[in-house]
């Protein structure tokens, strides 16, 4: 149990570690593409590049069709009414704040999972590690200044708020879904139909694009399909993994926006680490550390 237990750490890891990259991704795309077409189009490739993976394309074929409501209702939820939340909840509020309602997710997963999930209730070590987890990501959130109250939106705080409810959601759901769709059948074609359902109502929202973009554009894109298709993947199949709880494993998620962090002083111009950015991550390190101890010992 300790192996597969640790195996699970490691690839969730490795999943927000690839979901933290998307940040300097999604900004540069941003600068030439709009929001929902740029989304649409982003899963949709990431959702064809699964397909290469399959080892038998019949049988893939036949896992969709048999669970096509089901591969319909994780295309909604996941892709697009939670991607759709998110971009116009940050298009309304200022980056620092966005980032840490974004980051208080693992917060509603574990309220989602304790009233859906009978073996996954919140402990005190649990509501701990979460409420530690979310105080480590406001402080690297808010290490710049507010600007004035006036300017933040409650109405993008809220939209936030109903994507981490959407998130809960189809956690809980994925996770409790029976085995008869693998995670490579659900992911790809989940992606291909929400890319598709937010690529044709971006069109009357936002207009269609010309594509005469620079190839900086195109390698933006390219790496943030790949980064969904392998992080999605993963994480589809951890919430499958028998003994896997979905608020253990969300837990996790405070990670991206250390790695973000991190990856902002590496690469963008003008970002440097600070006192409160340093202090945040030594705080999510102790909160994950906590729960991982918790785990471990409840295992043996």
């Amino acid at each position: 149990m300790n192996k597969i237990h640790s195996n699970t750490i490691l690839l969730a890891i490795i999943a927000c570690l690839l979901w933290s990259s998307a940040f300097v991704g999604v900004k540069i795309g941003l600068q030439y593409h709009t929001p929902l077409q740029f989304a649409g189009i982003r899963f949709f490739i990431s959702g064809i590049m699964l397909i290469f993976l399959a080892k038998n394309i019949r049988n893939f074929l036949n896992e969709i069709k048999t669970n096509f409501p089901f591969v319909l209702l994780i295309a909604l939820l996941q892709i697009v009414i939670q991607y759709s939340l998110f971009y116009i909840g940050i298009d309304l509020v200022p980056g620092s704040v966005a980032a840490m309602v974004v980051g208080s997710s693992p917060l509603f997963i574990s309220v989602a999972a304790h009233f859906s999930v009978p073996n996954d209730r919140i402990d005190r070590i649990k509501l701990t590690s979460i409420l530690l987890g979310i105080a480590g990501v406001a402080m690297i959130s808010l290490r710049k200044q507010l600007p004035s109250g006036a300017e933040i939106a409650l109405s993008g705080i809220f939209i936030l708020i109903l994507n981490n409810i959407v998130s809960g959601i189809s956690n809980v759901v994925i996770a409790q879904k029976q085995h008869t769709i693998s995670p490579l059948a659900l992911t790809s074609s989940s992606l291909i139909i929400g890319g598709l359902l937010l690529t044709f109502i971006s069109i009357p929202v936002e207009g269609l694009s010309s594509f005469d973009f620079p190839p900086t554009y195109y390698a933006a894109l390219a790496w943030l399909s790949f980064l969904s298709a392998a992080a999605i993947t993963i994480w589809n199949t951890l919430l499958r993994r028998p003994g896997v709880k979905v608020s253990n494993l969300n837990i996790w998620k405070f990670l991206i926006p250390v790695s973000g962090a991190i990856l902002s002083w590496l690469i963008l111009p003008n970002e440097s680490p600070d006192a409160f950015s340093l202090a945040g991550m030594t705080i999510i390190a102790v909160a994950l550390i906590i729960m991982n101890y918790a785990n471990r010992k409840n295992q043996k």
